[in-house]
């Protein structure tokens, strides 16, 4: 019986911990482009992504990852996106 008790408390603090290793290091991938033409960063979040949908749409675009577009196609885009601030909504 107590063996089984230390078994369950043992699962307990190794979930916590890596709970916490997992939170601290921040596992979800962040991603940030630069716009040269504005001189700024933009993080790719969900936001981001809604914006970039809209992009395409308004295009007659297929989906391409951001990051496989040339250098030309990524100015385009953040022109638009700073003419269309509220794109994320």
């Amino acid at each position: 019986m107590k063996q089984n008790r230390n078994y369950r408390l043992s699962i307990i603090v190794a979930a916590t911990v890596a709970s916490a290793v997992i939170a601290g290091t921040g596992c979800v991938a962040r991603v940030r482009f630069y716009d040269a033409d504005h001189q700024d960063y933009h993080r790719w979040d969900g936001r981001e992504d809604r914006a970039y949908h809209r992009y395409l749409t308004e295009r007659n675009q297929e989906y391409r990852s951001p990051s496989s577009l040339n250098d030309e196609d990524q100015r385009n885009y953040w022109r638009w996106r700073h003419a269309h601030e509220d794109a994320g909504n």
